[in-house]
């Protein structure tokens, strides 16, 4: 019934958020327990896996392909967005993690920000290639939704030739040698020495801490007044209209 077609494509639709918010629920954990290098290459096997069952669903005849490919691709590259709380997806918490620690610190801030570049300018290409011109037709359709196994595919053949993020190499693995190497091989063989240590300082003063949960930030005086200048900064987003842009 034209009720069931409708119902259908509405959970195809909003099932993308569902998975970004399962991603995002999961970035903490797979980042620390195996590193940002291997998380954010982990990241890609979800990627993949969606890539292949929307652009096999039309083959196979199988609506259900198109479901289970949006959920999957939701975990990898979901961008879930409610007043006022933004939750990015598995593959993309651990990028910005990822980009900022290996960054040095004069540059942190720029590096940062190319996520959200990267974001605008993947939706414009979207965009781009949904029109009918492109390949918005359904005979192609399936190959424009399985287009993001490309980006997923440079990734998977080119991050492991980097190295994992010195501040998880210190902190969390307590590899100092380590940490020197990665750091000369993504910043050059001047002198670090003060960078290093001041991972070294921060690796002192949270030894012995636990993970904080979400509910735990909530209830932390110290962080009350940046948690609230960030709700209200992502609150306003959504009135200014720059999403639409």
């Amino acid at each position: 019934s034209t009720e069931m077609i409708t119902l259908m494509w509405s959970f195809i639709v909003s099932i993308y958020s569902i998975g970004g918010l399962l991603g995002s629920s999961s970035a903490g954990y797979l980042s620390v327990r195996f590193g940002r290098k291997k998380a954010m290459l982990f990241a890609n096997i979800p990627a993949l896996l969606g890539a292949a069952l929307m652009g096999l669903s039309q083959l196979c005849g199988s609506f259900e392909m198109i479901i289970a490919g949006r959920l999957f691709s939701g975990v990898c590259g979901g961008k879930l967005t409610f007043l006022p709380v933004v939750l990015n997806s598995l593959a993309l918490n651990i990028h910005i993690m990822y980009a900022g620690e290996c960054a040095p610190r004069k540059l942190r801030g720029l590096i940062a920000i190319t996520a959200s570049t990267s974001i605008a300018a993947g939706k414009f290409v979207g965009f781009a290639l949904g029109l009918r011109e492109v390949l918005g037709v359904e005979a192609l359709w399936p190959i424009l939704l399985a287009a993001n196994a490309l980006p997923a595919l440079v990734q998977l053949l080119t991050l492991p030739f980097f190295p994992d993020s010195p501040r998880y190499l210190l902190i969390d693995k307590k590899d100092k040698e380590g940490c020197i190497k990665a750091v000369k091989q993504l910043w050059g063989d001047g002198d670090h020495m003060a960078e290093i240590d001041d991972m070294m300082s921060e690796q002192k003063a949270i030894r012995g801490e636990k993970a904080k949960s979400v509910w735990d930030l909530l209830r932390d005086r110290a962080v009350r007044w940046q948690l609230i200048t960030l709700f209200l900064v992502v609150s306003c987003m959504q009135l200014i209209g720059a999403n639409v842009v």
